[in-house]
């Protein structure tokens, strides 16, 4: 807003700015986020925090506006700023939303899983009572800035779980983000999401497969922002993945999660006779490329069936179930049958 920017650059008030960093980032980055602003002269408070889904509750969120408290935020010219994963993007935003009932904020994300999805869309919350995301809200934040020089520093684990999140949109709206992450894949955690000179072959493949994955996933979220409309494409891969991943904590990364409910959808679209024997392979071998796991021993029969009745609490009294209909396409199915689901689950867990 040019006007903000000409009373902040009138004002004779000094700069001031709130962070909330995420540890783990701190300890890499946080020298030069305080370099940054004692260099522009801009007061500043940084707060350093463990930033996990078991941490992700309301007391740090009250720790967190303890503190901004203490700061004096001006809610109008100091936007608080978070630098984290997607579990520290989702906490601050859920913070700035309830402080003087809406603050702005800016997010930075520094994993490949919050570059593609934490920092697109408006949503934010905390875990709660074993659930996740129960506490939220819809507060978009006033800016994303995207570096995708972060990346380099995390763990290929943690790339392998970011790739989940692309793969879903691939999946739904892309054969041609599929077709980079089939082709690309092993070169994409090699080379942790950064642009290589001297790579002609594989072209710019990082930067084309993360503005594929954050135009498909804009062009999804952005008619639909505040979930009016419950049949969502991008719920693929969360209908069964809340009850898996909070169940076995810590030993499943979000996107990992997503991925072992995608595996078991893609079973359940071939039983239905949605995609053939060799569509069905070319994803499972694409998961297995991006060092993504297919399936996971606590993910029972039993689970299956109790988070399927929990989505249906939550989705009008319909499952709205996303399957993929080929390569990049799919529609949403409220009529899959309990027994074309039992034995989509007896093939996946034989293969």
């Amino acid at each position: 807003d040019p006007q903000q920017i000409e009373l902040t650059t009138a004002s004779k008030r000094k700069l001031r700015r709130f962070i909330v960093i995420d540890e783990v980032v701190d300890k890499l980055y946080g020298s030069k986020v305080r370099e940054y602003f004692e260099k522009n002269n801009v007061q500043h408070k940084i707060l350093a925090l463990p930033t996990t889904e078991e941490t992700k509750s309301m007391d740090l969120v009250l720790n967190i506006l303890h503190e901004v408290q203490n700061f004096s935020l001006d809610r109008r010219t100091e936007p608080i700023i978070a630098i984290g994963g997607g579990v520290c993007l989702d906490i601050v935003g859920l913070a700035a939303s309830l402080y003087r009932r809406r603050t702005p904020y800016i997010r930075v994300p520094t994993t490949l899983l919050s570059y593609v999805d934490a920092s697109v869309g408006a949503k934010n919350g905390v875990n709660f009572l074993q659930c996740k995301n129960k506490l939220g809200g819809y507060t978009p934040p006033m800016a994303s800035f995207l570096d995708r020089s972060f990346i380099q520093s995390i763990p290929r684990r943690h790339i392998s779980n970011g790739l989940g999140e692309i793969l879903k949109m691939a999946l739904m709206k892309h054969k041609g983000l599929f077709d980079l992450l089939k082709n690309h894949g092993k070169y994409l955690l090699d080379t942790k999401f950064q642009s290589c000179n001297g790579f002609a072959d594989h072209g710019d493949a990082a930067l084309q497969t993360t503005r594929i994955a954050i135009e498909t996933m804009l062009e999804e979220l952005a008619p639909n922002l505040w979930e009016d409309d419950l049949d969502r494409l991008v719920d693929f891969g969360h209908l069964i993945s809340p009850e898996l991943e909070m169940r076995v904590l810590p030993s499943l990364m979000h996107g990992e999660a997503v991925n072992i409910d995608m595996a078991f959808m893609t079973y359940v679209a071939h039983a239905r006779g949605l995609l053939d024997a060799e569509e069905k392979e070319q994803i499972l071998q694409c998961m297995r490329g991006l060092e993504l796991p297919v399936w996971h021993s606590g993910c029972s029969w039993a689970l299956i069936q109790r988070a399927l009745r929990e989505r249906l609490k939550h989705s009008g009294g319909q499952p709205r179930m996303p399957l993929p209909t080929g390569l990049g396409v799919a529609e949403i199915f409220n009529d899959t049958s309990e027994e074309t689901l039992e034995r989509a689950y007896e093939l996946w867990v034989r293969d």
